[in-house]
């Protein structure tokens, strides 16, 4: 192989891959060690911020999709109520709507053709 070819190559070679990444590695690791040592885990430095205000026990921060989603839904209300009268929830009756839309699709395709 000469060394035209090899350069053409060379992006290619997994041991440069390796080296490159292993480099890499070091000088993330060498950056990562220069972070601040006063730092202890367990303390008041670990504590959530929330502008001063005594926070809430843990059960009681979760914010609940509905809460989250609730401008979205209220803004498309009338698309969703008409959207979420077919739906029961019941695992049956889904597999009862792709059934027959699978029906209805392969119809179409022997109609069609």
């Amino acid at each position: 192989m000469s060394a035209l070819s090899y350069e053409a190559y060379a992006v290619w070679v997994p041991i440069v891959w390796v080296a490159a990444l292993v480099v890499i590695g070091v000088i993330v690791l060498a950056w990562r060690n220069r972070g601040q040592k006063s730092y202890k885990k367990g303390t008041a430095q670990t504590d959530i911020f929330l502008s001063g205000i005594k926070v809430p026990p843990e059960e009681q921060r979760h914010v609940k999709a509905e809460n989250v989603y609730w401008g979205f839904f209220e803004a498309l209300k009338g698309f969703y109520s008409v959207l979420m009268r077919p739906h029961t929830g019941v695992v049956n009756d889904y597999i009862l709507w792709f059934v027959a839309l699978v029906a209805v699709a392969i119809l179409i395709l022997v109609l069609g053709a």
